[in-house]
């Protein structure tokens, strides 16, 4: 059996991450990124999930998915970070569009789809 370690890299850890923003959009709510990356790495980390984030946010573009990680929020100011593709004007939008997707209804992507979306931006 395969497990997420310290070594994982980028791509496998948005497999876990996205494993972990389909459960929280299925439920309609947002996570924070110290939640998410509690999650990932077992502590704070918050900063290093840029290079994470990346590969499911391009993925999505590239399905024509809605931005799942759009989701994401700080933890004072509410809202995704300026690095996340998203359309900021309308972010509230973009959040009832990953709400409104059956994203249960979806194959999840593997770890070399979400690299080759990444390296392809």
């Amino acid at each position: 059996m395969k497990a997420f370690n310290p070594t994982s890299k980028h791509p496998a850890r948005a497999v876990q991450a996205w494993q972990i923003l389909v459960s929280a959009a299925m439920n309609r709510q947002t996570i924070t990124y110290q939640k998410l990356s509690l999650y990932i790495y077992g502590r704070k980390a918050e900063g290093v999930l840029d290079q994470t984030l990346g590969h499911i946010a391009y993925y999505c573009i590239d399905n024509k998915l809605p931005p799942l990680t759009a989701i994401v929020v700080g933890k004072g100011r509410g809202t995704p970070g300026h690095d996340i593709p998203i359309n900021f004007r309308r972010r509230d939008e973009e959040r009832e569009k990953v709400y409104r997707e059956d994203w249960y209804d979806i194959y999840p992507p593997s770890a070399d789809e979400l690299h080759e979306s990444y390296l392809n931006h």
